[in-house]
C-alpha cells in the first residue's frame, strides 16, 4: 500500500470514528453509529496490516478468528443483567492490550540495547501505567458487580497516603526510565508493571458498589488513553485518534454521571460511599421510628394504571435482574391502546453502567420517543396520575432532595413522590445500592407491589387485559 493511500485510509477511519461516536448520542441512531465506527476500525486494521508489509499473517488470522468467536459468544450469551460486568472486562482487556504493546516494545529495545528517546519513553511508561491500572481496576470492578468481591468500600488506615506514595514512586520510576537506556532499567520496568497493577486494585477496592457506573465510565476513558499511548509507541496515527476519542468521551460521560449523583469525581474515588443495604431500611425503621408501607395487589394497581391519563414509568436495576423489560413494554402498549400517555423517565445513573436502562428498553423495542430525561419529566410529575417505579430505589429517593444530612443529598432524582399516586414494584423494603433508607415507601400516596418484577408485571398485564 502506497504512503498516500495508507494515510487516506487512516483519515477515512478517523472520520468514521467521529461520525459513529456522534450517532451514539441518541438511542435511535446508536446501532447505526456502532456499525459505522466498527467499519472505521476495520479499515484502520486492514490498512495497518498492509502498510507494515508483513510476511506472515498466520498468527494474526488465528488471533482474529479466536477473538471474533469469543466476542460473538459473549455477545449472544451474556444476559442484560451482566452487561456492566462485560463492559468492565472489555475495558480491562483494552488497557491490558495497550500495556502489552508498551511492554513488548520496551523489552525489544532492551534486548537490542537500543537508545530510548524521551518522547518514546514517556509513551511506553504511560501505556504501562494507564494500561496496568485499567486492567486490574476493571477486574476489581467486575468482581464487585458480579458479587465476587464485596460491594462495600474496603478501607484501611493510611490508605490514601500509601496510594499517593505508590503513585509518586511509579512516576519517579517512569521518569527515570524515560531518560535512561532500556537495557539498564529492566528491573525498574518490572517494578512499574507490578506497581501499576497493584495501584489499579488499590484505587477501585475502596469504592462502593453504588458508584460502579462512574467507575466503569472512568475506566473506559482510561482504556482509551492507554490505547492512545500505545499509538504513540507504535507511531500509529489511527490508534492515537481512536484512543483519544474514547478517552475524551469517557471523561465527558464520567462528568455526566457525577452530575447525575451530584458528586465530584474526587468524592467518588476517595469518599468510600455506597456499602449496600443495612437492616435499618429492611425493618421499615430508620429516621422517624417505625413506619408502615401500604401494600397493594395487582388488581387494584391495574385499575389505577388503566384509568389514568398519564403514567410515568421509572425503570431500575430490579427490572434488569428480573429480565422483565419485555413485559414492561407489553404493559405500556396495553395502556397506550386504552388512551393512557406512557412516558419512561431515564435517570443517568439507574442500573449498573451508563445508559443501562436505555439499552434495556431498546432491547424490548420501547419507542424512543417515549424515553425522557429527568429534567424533562419532573416538571410534569405533579400532573401525572400514576408513577410506576419498577426496581428503582436510590434514583427516586426524596431524601436526596429534602434531607440535607442524607448521604445522597443533592443528587437529582425522578420526583415520583409528587405524582398523584405512586406504585413501587420491589421485592422488599430493603435499601438500594447506596444503602440509604427510602422514605418514599411510607408516603400516603405510595403503594408497594411486592414480588419479582417479572411476576408483578405479568400480573398487571393480565389484569389490564381484563379491564
Amino acid at each position: 500500500m502506497s504512503s498516500s493511500l495508507f494515510q487516506l485510509a487512516y483519515l477515512l477511519s478517523a472520520v468514521l470514528f467521529i461520525v459513529g461516536l456522534q450517532k451514539l448520542s441518541s438511542p435511535e441512531t446508536a446501532r447505526g453509529g456502532n456499525a459505522i465506527a466498527s467499519l472505521g476500525m476495520l479499515i484502520a486494521i486492514v490498512a495497518t496490516l498492509l502498510g507494515e508489509h508483513l510476511v506472515s499473517f498466520e498468527w494474526i488470522v488465528i488471533g482474529a478468528i479466536l477473538g471474533s468467536a469469543i466476542g460473538l459468544i459473549m455477545a449472544q450469551s451474556v444476559p442484560m443483567t451482566a452487561m456492566p460486568q462485560m463492559v468492565a472486562v472489555f475495558n480491562g482487556f483494552g488497557g491490558g492490550a495497550s500495556a502489552l504493546v508498551a511492554i513488548a516494545d520496551f523489552l525489544e529495545l532492551a534486548k537490542r540495547a537500543s537508545g530510548l528517546e524521551v518522547a518514546h519513553g514517556v509513551s511506553i511508561v504511560a501505556g504501562v501505567l494507564i494500561g496496568g491500572v485499567t486492567l486490574s481496576g476493571s477486574f476489581v470492578a467486575f468482581g464487585k458487580l458480579q458479587g465476587l468481591v464485596t460491594e462495600k468500600p474496603v478501607t484501611y488506615p493510611l490508605q490514601k497516603t500509601s496510594n499517593f506514595i505508590l503513585l509518586i514512586a511509579m512516576l519517579a520510576a517512569g521518569t527515570w526510565l524515560s531518560l535512561s537506556a532500556p537495557a539498564g532499567g529492566v528491573d525498574v520496568f518490572y517494578f512499574l508493571i507490578g506497581a501499576s497493577l497493584l495501584l489499579g486494585v488499590l484505587v477501585v477496592i475502596p469504592i462502593g458498589g453504588a458508584d460502579m457506573p462512574v467507575v466503569i465510565a472512568l475506566l473506559n476513558s482510561y482504556s482509551g488513553l492507554a490505547a492512545s499511548a500505545a499509538g504513540f509507541v507504535l507511531e500509529n496515527m489511527s490508534l492515537i485518534i481512536s484512543g483519544a476519542l474514547v478517552g475524551a468521551s469517557g471523561l465527558i460521560l464520567t462528568g455526566i454521571m457525577c452530575r447525575g449523583m451530584n458528586r465530584s469525581l474526587a468524592n467518588v474515588l476517595f469518599g468510600a460511599f455506597g456499602g449496600g443495604g443495612g437492616p435499618q431500611a429492611a425493618s421499615g425503621g430508620g429516621p422517624g421510628g417505625e413506619r408502615t408501607a401500604r401494600e397493594i395487589n395487582a388488581e387494584s394497581a391495574a385499575m389505577m394504571l388503566a384509568y389514568a391519563r398519564q403514567v410515568v414509568v421509572v425503570p431500575g436495576y430490579g427490572l434488569a435482574v428480573a429480565q422483565a423489560q419485555h413485559k414492561l413494554r407489553e404493559l405500556g402498549d396495553l395502556l397506550g391502546r386504552k388512551g393512557v400517555t406512557v412516558k419512561y423517565a431515564i435517570h443517568p445513573v439507574a442500573g449498573r453502567m451508563p445508559g443501562h436502562m436505555n439499552v434495556l428498553l431498546a432491547e424490548a423495542n420501547v419507542p424512543y420517543d417515549q424515553l425522557y430525561e429527568i429534567e424533562d419529566v419532573n416538571p410534569e410529575m405533579a400532573d401525572t396520575d400514576v408513577a410506576l417505579v419498577v426496581g428503582a430505589n436510590d434514583v427516586v429517593n426524596p431524601a436526596a432532595r429534602d434531607d440535607p444530612t442524607s448521604p445522597i443529598a443533592g443528587m437529582p432524582i425522578v420526583e415520583v413522590d409528587r405524582a398523584r399516586q405512586c406504585i413501587v414494584l420491589k421485592r422488599s423494603l430493603n435499601p438500594g445500592f447506596a444503602g440509604v433508607d427510602n422514605p418514599l415507601f411510607y408516603l400516603p400516596n405510595n403503594s408497594m407491589l411486592f414480588g419479582d418484577a417479572a411476576d408483578s408485571l405479568g400480573a398487571l398485564v393480565r389484569e389490564v387485559k381484563e379491564l
